[in-house]
């Protein structure tokens, strides 16, 4: 049976199990380590026993989880990330990072056309570091007084303390970029 259509209850029970074994602790192994009773734990494992809360906290705590995680749901939408185009001349974005990432950092694909308008002023410079990694094309990464071609398959990090200028070099380029909150804010919320 997939967990999808496990209930919740069936769902910790299969966790917790999970737990168990794959940390290699026998049910008296694990009883010694919350104080409940090698049998308590089959009968919670089994569902001969009904789940209660003040159990649930010791066996998350020998288990080395959280609570949160013995019932977190099962479905999907937590895993799958569907991303919406933001589009703006010569550049769309996707953001790839959900709002309960790794804080501070975002991760987003970007399309940046030759056709993206360019003013003299747009070298921008921040704090933190930058990434991407060119999917497709040709990034022309002007940096400080260096312009690098960076091609498809390779990866740039740079400070962003350097003024920094990522563009399309001879046609349009995909790129995965990682940016701290200030890199974000500077490239993704632009105006």
């Amino acid at each position: 049976m997939k967990q999808d259509e496990l209930g919740t209850e069936d769902l910790i029970r299969q966790r917790l199990r999970s737990l168990r074994v794959s940390r290699g602790l026998s049910l008296d192994a694990l009883g010694a380590r919350c104080h409940l009773t090698p049998s308590t734990i089959s009968r919670i494992e089994t569902g001969h026993r009904r789940l209660a809360f003040d159990q649930l906290v010791p066996l998350a705590r020998a288990l080395g989880t959280s609570i949160d995680a013995l019932v977190e749901p099962a479905g999907d939408d937590d895993v799958v990330i569907r991303p919406e185009p933001q589009h703006a001349a010569g550049l769309t974005t996707w953001l790839l990072s959900p709002e309960r990432a790794l804080p501070g950092i975002t991760v987003a694909k970007m399309r940046i056309g030759t056709d993206r308008p360019r003013e003299p002023a747009e070298r921008r410079v921040h704090p933190g570091r930058e990434w991407f990694l060119v999917l497709s094309g040709t990034v022309r990464l002007e940096l400080g007084d260096r312009v690098l071609l960076v091609r498809a398959g390779e990866a740039a990090s740079f400070s962003t303390m350097v003024p920094h200028a990522v563009l399309a070099h001879e046609g349009t380029v995909e790129v995965l970029s990682i940016f701290d909150v200030d890199g974000e804010r500077t490239h993704l919320h632009e105006g």
